[in-house]
């Protein structure tokens, strides 16, 4: 399918994916924030809370999974960009309602491409850490919600999740 009517970028004309040039694209401050979460026992929860897990501090671990991760996004997702990153933030909380941690991420740059891949990617590696460093107590975790919840600049303006 072509790119014209598909509306996808990655994708030329003759249907090959490709990476877009953003050479000519003016630079501008990208910011993009996402989310998702780790559902889990209320007692896994409270071993987190308690410092108890047997990897150790398992929400400093996490985050810096997730900051890690944003910076590592290029060599994860094939056609992304490298992309020099002003500013990568993982705040995860708990939630006594889910059972279970929440995660958000935010990715800032002044550049020519968007942030919102690294967002998700911060997201995504946090909350596998969360599951890799609780799956002794609780294999029954669950990982779902992760998705955008905002970006702004760039050619295409801004994006706010409604709800």
């Amino acid at each position: 399918m072509a790119a014209e009517k598909t509306g996808l970028t990655h994708i030329t004309a003759s249907g090959e994916a490709h990476m877009v040039d953003v050479g000519e694209k003016a630079e501008t401050a990208r910011v993009a924030t996402a989310e998702g979460h780790v559902r889990m026992n209320p007692e896994t929860l409270e071993l987190i809370r308690q410092g108890n897990a047997k990897k150790g501090d398992v929400i400093a671990t996490a985050r810096l999974a997730g900051i890690m991760a944003a910076k590592q996004t290029a060599n994860l997702i094939p056609l992304c960009h490298p992309l020099m990153l002003t500013k990568v933030s993982v705040d995860i909380s708990e939630d006594d309602a889910l059972p279970g941690l929440r995660v958000t991420a935010t990715a800032k740059l002044t550049g020519r491409t968007g942030v919102e891949m690294e967002a998700l990617t911060a997201v995504s590696v946090a909350c596998l850490t969360i599951y890799d460093m609780a799956k002794a107590a609780d294999k029954a975790m669950e990982i779902s919600g992760i998705r955008l919840l905002e970006k702004s600049g760039g050619k295409s303006g801004d994006f706010r999740r409604e709800e």
